[in-house]
C-alpha cells in the first residue's frame, strides 16, 4: 500500500468568491482557517510569469485595507515589463483585484503539527501598477473586455433588429461580457527518462493511447487533479488520455515506470478574466499533483519534436446581461433561424 502524498481534504477553504471580499468577512475566514498562514498578491507580467510572495497572515490582518487597497510595492525591473519599468524607474505596486475568485494554494509537503492540515497561502490575483497606470497582462485583458463591451453596445444600438431576433431591445442591456471554457492538453513523464521518438510516433500512428483507460500513478494523479479543480470551483467536465504516449513498463513491485503519456482536462465557462486566472491556477495545481507522485508535467506546446504537441482549445462565447437579470447568449441561433450560429456569431467567425 503506497502512501498518498496529496491527501485531499474537504475541510479546507479552497477559494473566496468576489461576494466575500469585504474586510470583516476576510478577517473571519482567516481566523476560522488558521492553516492559511500566508498571503500573496499574484500579478502576471507581460511574459506570463506570476508573482508570488509570502506575507504572514498576522501582518495582513493588522492592515487588511492597506494591503487590499494600497497595494504592495515591488521592484518592477525584475519582472517582464519591457520599455515600462527600468532600473531607474522600477517602482511597481501590486494592486489586489476584488472582482475575481481568490485561491488558496496548499503546500502538501508542509503539514501543520496540530492537525496535519497542509500550510496554505491565499493567492490574491492582482494588477501591476507603474506610475499610476496598470501595465500587466491581466490589465491588458481587462481593457480588452471593457472595449469589447463598448463596441458591442454600439453594434446592437446601430442594428436593433439583431436584438429583436433574440427577444430584447438595445436599451435592455446592462453589460456584454466575453466568456471562455478551456480544454488543456499536457504531457506527463518519469523525470529524466528518455523514450525513443520512433516508438512515440508509431504509437501515435496506431492510435494506441487516445481515450484509453489510465492506469497506476497516472490515473491517481489525474483523478486527484480533477477532484482538486472541482474543490477550487472550476467545474471540470472530464479528463482523458490524448493521442500521444507509449505503454509504461510494469516493475517487479507492481508499479509503472518509464511513463510518457499525454492527457487532457476540460472545465466549464467563466468570464474572460476568471477563465484566464482559472487556467493559471489549474496548471499550478495539476503540475504539483503530478510532481508529488513523482511525475513531471509540462504544458509546452511542442515538448517532443516529431510527435503530437499539446493543443489548447479555448471556447469563446459572449453573454448579454439584461437589466431584468436575464442572460442572453449572443452567438446562439433561435429555433426560427435554424442555424448553427446567429448573425452576431457568424460575423464573429468571419
Amino acid at each position: 500500500m503506497h502512501s498518498d502524498p496529496v491527501q485531499i481534504r474537504h475541510d479546507l477553504l479552497y477559494y473566496i468568491d468576489p461576494g466575500q471580499h469585504q474586510t470583516e468577512t476576510i478577517r473571519e475566514l482567516m481566523l476560522e482557517h488558521p492553516e492559511i498562514r500566508f498571503i500573496s498578491l499574484a500579478a502576471i507580467d507581460l511574459a506570463g510569469n506570476d508573482t508570488d510572495e509570502k506575507i504572514p497572515v498576522s501582518l495582513f490582518l493588522d492592515n487588511i485595507d492597506g494591503y487590499l487597497h494600497g497595494g504592495v510595492q515591488t521592484d518592477g525591473s525584475s519582472v517582464v515589463l519591457p520599455g515600462i519599468a527600468t532600473l531607474n524607474d522600477g517602482k511597481v505596486d501590486l494592486i489586489a483585484d476584488p472582482d475575481v475568485r481568490w485561491f488558496v494554494d496548499y503546500n502538501y509537503e508542509h503539514r501543520l503539527l496540530d492537525d496535519g492540515k497542509p500550510c496554505g497561502t491565499l493567492r490574491i490575483p492582482a494588477f501591476l501598477m507603474h506610475n499610476g497606470e496598470m501595465v500587466c497582462a491581466r490589465s491588458v485583458l481587462k481593457r480588452a473586455g471593457e472595449r469589447f463591451d463598448s463596441q458591442l453596445h454600439q453594434l446592437i444600438s446601430r442594428n436593433p433588429q439583431i436584438c429583436g431576433d433574440l427577444g430584447f431591445a438595445p436599451q435592455d442591456v446592462e453589460q456584454i461580457t466575453l466568456t471562455a471554457a478551456t480544454e488543456l492538453e499536457f504531457w506527463v513523464r518519469t523525470p529524466d527518462d528518455k523514450i525513443a521518438r520512433e516508438q512515440l510516433s508509431v504509437s501515435q500512428d496506431l492510435k494506441e493511447q487516445y481515450w484509453k483507460r489510465t492506469k497506476g500513478v497516472v490515473r491517481t494523479a489525474l483523478e486527484q487533479s480533477i477532484e482538486l479543480l472541482e474543490l477550487y470551483g472550476l467545474k471540470p467536465e472530464m479528463g482523458h488520455k490524448e493521442v500521444g504516449g507509449v505503454k509504461a513498463h510494469l516493475t517487479g513491485s507492481g508499479d509503472l515506470d518509464h511513463i510518457m503519456e499525454q492527457l487532457e482536462i476540460d472545465w466549464k465557462y467563466s468570464g474572460a478574466m476568471q477563465a484566464a486566472d482559472n487556467e493559471l491556477y489549474a496548471r499550478i495545481f495539476i503540475k504539483e499533483v503530478f510532481r508529488l507522485h513523482g511525475l513531471e508535467a509540462t504544458f509546452m506546446a511542442k515538448p517532443i519534436e516529431g510527435v503530437a504537441g499539446s493543443g489548447e482549445h479555448i471556447h469563446i462565447n459572449t453573454i448579454a446581461r439584461l437589466r431584468d437579470g436575464r442572460r442572453i447568449n449572443l452567438f446562439a441561433s433561435t429555433p426560427e433561424q435554424n442555424s448553427f450560429l446567429n448573425p452576431i456569431g457568424w460575423g464573429a467567425l468571419m
